[in-house]
């Protein structure tokens, strides 16, 4: 009888707030007995990545799920510069506050965020220094976040070059290594409307705008960014990345691979997190379900 290969290498695609998938197909791996033993990320990957490596998942979870969409808006400080509308200094100063900020080399679970250096036009992998900072980096997407510098090099949005960074993962000694790739296929995505996930959502949203009060001295409105009028650049966005993730994939195949539709939600739309993380459950369940088999 062969040995069921438990320790997963997890690789964590970028892609917004699909990005929010990545915590159901996590939640699924421990619910069926996987250990995540490395994580590599990418924009929103290295998000979730980092913050499980963390330990606190539970907490982001919760606070995600509970946002509304102004709160959002809420914590889109605007930059005034020529490189990016946003400075993006709120939400990273929301999030360590709320799940306190680490050194990466002192994460109980191996972690590396993927950025990218487009002078040098060279992928850099983030595993050591400041957890948040690293993130910062990784999620500076092209015109809407301004780009963040570490050790004098400006970085940007690693999805820029390499969508699904599996080669971070190449030394480690597990028994898996699992992508999930948030450019999938195209699917008709019914929209739900979860009314338990909505009033235990509702618990937290206090707890949630205390947080998010501090940094609304300055409050954006729609009326001053309408994320919507993004789309077409984060359609293009998400279409490069598209591409590059299916060459990369081509190139460096993974055990496995969860697919998450590149129209199951918009870019900005992380009021729908319950629903989101759902998709990943779910596709988790879709894509992995021969791992039981064995």
């Amino acid at each position: 009888m062969s040995v069921c290969k438990k320790e997963v290498s997890l690789v964590l695609g970028s892609g917004g707030a699909r990005g929010l998938a990545h915590i159901g197909v996590i939640h699924w791996l421990e619910d069926n007995g996987y250990q995540i033993k490395s994580i590599s990320g990418c924009s929103m990957g290295a998000v979730i990545g980092g913050i499980y490596a963390s330990g606190k998942l539970k907490e982001f979870e919760q606070w995600v799920c509970a946002i509304k969409r102004m709160d959002i808006v809420s914590l889109l400080d605007i930059s005034w510069r020529k490189n990016g509308l946003v400075k993006g200094d709120k939400i990273i100063e929301t999030l360590i506050d709320l799940v306190g900020d680490q050194k990466i080399e002192d994460l109980p679970i191996p972690f590396t965020a993927v950025a990218a250096d487009l002078a040098g036009e060279k992928e850099v992998w983030l595993q050591s220094g400041s957890l948040f900072d690293a993130i910062r980096a990784s999620i500076s997407l092209p015109m809407f976040f301004t780009p963040f510098s570490i050790n004098g090099v400006d970085l940007i949005d690693g999805g820029v070059l390499n969508p699904v960074p599996i080669a971070p993962t190449f030394g480690d000694q597990t028994d898996l290594t699992i992508a999930v790739n948030l450019g999938g296929p195209a699917k008709e995505i019914p929209v739900k409307k979860a009314a338990v996930a909505e009033k235990k959502a509702s618990i937290f949203h206090d707890k949630i705008s205390r947080y998010i009060s501090k940094f609304q001295s300055s409050l954006i409105t729609d009326t001053v960014i309408d994320l919507s009028a993004y789309d077409i650049a984060n359609q293009a966005f998400d279409a490069m990345q598209g591409t590059i993730a299916r060459q990369k994939l081509a190139a460096y195949p993974p055990d496995y691979t969860v697919e998450i539709a590149r129209n199951a939600c918009g870019t900005f739309e992380f009021d729908r997190a319950s629903e989101i993380i759902e998709l990943g459950y779910n596709s988790a369940q879709e894509y992995l379900s021969r791992l039981l088999e064995h």
